[in-house]
């Protein structure tokens, strides 16, 4: 018997056995699809996914920014994270910045771009195929264009007082936002691909691909240095995971703020889920409290050395913190980041042991063989910092945003610091069988985002698309709570009646995320694949 499948879904699942790829674009999933029909693997098709969502959504993602990717390897049953955060330049402390608005957009904003050492140390330690092949798609679109989409011409209009001249002369080539179905030519990304095929990793951060990007910072007044990029090396780390009804749910450890989904999922283990429906005004007013005790311990602990992590995820700290939920009235949080002292009654961390300024893609792949990448990474906000690195036609990131100014957070700039990430993939496993590989972006709401679909799939039988198009919610500072329209008024009046204050949102809204997920039928083996449709995520197999 296969997988139950609930749930409704405007689109169906995508099935296949020899390979599945689900991405935000359809052009970047027929590039992994074409790499992994080539004979590449899933690392292989995941960097083809990641280069091609460069040219597609150059808004969202690209050499100019940062990820995670999770690599499972099917072969010896063996999960790890490869980190490619860059650091914050040795030059960003406090007193460089004198604005907020100057680590939110410009040349002071970029960390080191770390997608490329990200990309090619995963294709040197896992990948079959070789540069050329992998890069190929990515090389061709930036060269013949590709089309603009309806999704991609809201958030070039959105984007578009954040671009400084070089970007505009790229993106606005008529000097004004590109209508759907225009064709846009990368061509200056185009030759950076080729340069990085010929070179590799020395070309970008020791190359004159390197100088290209710390000249055109340097000359706007930015803090990037050659030394920032020449000392950039990702890391490889061991995941964190939390046991929740039989499966196993993994995701990168601290200071990536994932661990605030997982103990998001502690909190829930008594509640029969289930039995009290999906999407009911009890489920929903359970999972917004216990997603606000977490984020009150993520904000307090993620960007702290040696985060208390197994404390955080332990069942006693869970104990304790479950008493605070109250079925019939809603807490108030602090908001999604530090917020300096308090006013009022809000939710503060416990004691263990004792839409948007973000634009984000995630990217899902499994291979025949059944080896898995699950990938999350961004520049930052609608085009990172706004900034092109001179004649690269790289956008440069813009994640010293979020840092904050304050000495007294835990997530203060400083020079040479990793920064607290709310990017988040997950990958589920079942009995030590590969389930499930899922994310979003969304900012913190990817925090909140992924435990919907997650539970949709594992308390409600739901199918993988049917999860991901499921209506969802995401909570904010004081008891704000932001629900999309298909939620039946009803529910929405019973969580007003709770304390929330419901904010309506569109039916579809990009606010809640744009989830991509691909699951391993437990029973016949078979790719389930599934995109979201509140932006241009499709979902590919073979």
């Amino acid at each position: 018997m296969g997988w139950t499948n609930y749930g409704l879904a405007h689109r169906p699942v995508v099935m296949g056995t020899r390979g599945m790829v689900a991405s935000a674009h359809p052009l970047a999933s027929v590039a992994g699809l074409r790499t992994l029909m080539n004979g590449g693997n899933a690392v292989d098709a995941a960097v083809a996914v990641a280069a091609a969502l460069n040219v597609c959504e150059p808004y969202m993602s690209g050499m100019g920014g940062l990820g995670y990717m999770l690599i499972y390897t099917a072969r010896d049953r063996a999960l790890r994270v490869l980190d490619y955060i860059g650091r914050s330049p040795e030059a960003a402390v406090r007193e460089a910045f004198s604005s907020p608005e100057e680590k939110e957009v410009g040349p002071k904003s970029p960390l080191v771009p770390g997608s490329v050492g990200g990309w090619l140390t995963a294709l040197e330690t896992h990948g079959r195929l070789d540069r050329a092949s992998v890069f190929a798609p990515a090389i061709e679109y930036a060269e013949q264009g590709v089309p603009i989409t309806l999704q991609n011409a809201n958030f070039f209009r959105l984007a578009e007082p954040r671009l400084a001249d070089g970007a505009r002369a790229t993106f606005l080539p008529e000097g004004a936002v590109p209508v759907p179905g225009t064709v846009l030519k990368q061509p200056l990304l185009a030759a950076t691909f080729r340069e990085i095929v010929a070179g590799g990793q020395e070309a970008f951060y020791q190359g004159e691909i390197g100088k290209q990007i710390v000249r055109a910072v340097a000359e706007q007044g930015g803090l990037l240095t050659e030394r920032d990029l020449a000392d950039f090396r990702p890391e490889w780390q061991t995941t964190v995971s939390m046991a929740y009804r039989g499966y196993d749910i993994h995701t990168a450890p601290p200071p990536c703020s994932g661990f605030q989904y997982l103990q998001t999922f502690n909190l829930l283990e008594p509640f029969d889920l289930r039995a009290m429906g999906q999407n009911s005004a009890d489920t929903l007013h359970v999972m917004a409290e216990a997603m606000k005790l977490a984020t009150a311990d993520r904000i307090a602990y993620a960007a702290k050395p040696d985060a208390p992590v197994a404390e955080l995820l332990s069942p006693l700290y869970a104990d304790q913190r479950r008493a605070l939920i109250d079925p019939g009235h809603a807490l108030t949080s602090e908001g999604e980041r530090f917020g300096g002292a308090r006013e009022g009654e809000t939710v503060a961390a416990g004691r263990p042991g004792g839409l948007s300024r973000e634009c984000t893609t995630h990217f899902d792949v499994i291979d025949g063989d059944r080896n898995a990448v699950s990938v999350t990474q961004s520049i930052g906000a609608f085009f990172g910092s706004g900034v092109m690195a001179g004649d690269t036609g790289i956008m440069l990131n813009n994640f010293s945003y979020w840092f904050d100014l304050d000495p007294a957070s835990p997530n203060v700039i400083a020079p040479r610091k990793k920064i607290e990430m709310c990017m988040a993939p997950a990958m589920v496993f079942n009995r030590e069988q590969l389930f499930l590989a899922i994310g979003t972006p969304g900012s913190f709401g990817i925090l909140e985002t992924t435990p919907q679909m997650i539970s949709n799939v594992i308390d409600h039988g739901f199918s993988v698309q049917a999860a991901i198009e499921a209506p969802r919610f995401r909570t904010y500072e004081g008891t704000r709570m932001e629900i999309e329209g298909r939620v039946p008024e009803a529910t929405r009046a019973e969580l007003v009646r709770r304390g929330h204050d419901v904010r309506v949102v569109d039916d579809w809204s990009p606010v809640v995320g744009g989830g991509q997920g691909i699951m391993i039928d437990p029973d016949s083996g078979a790719l389930l694949g599934g995109a979201d449709p509140r932006r241009d995520g499709y979902a590919l197999g073979w």
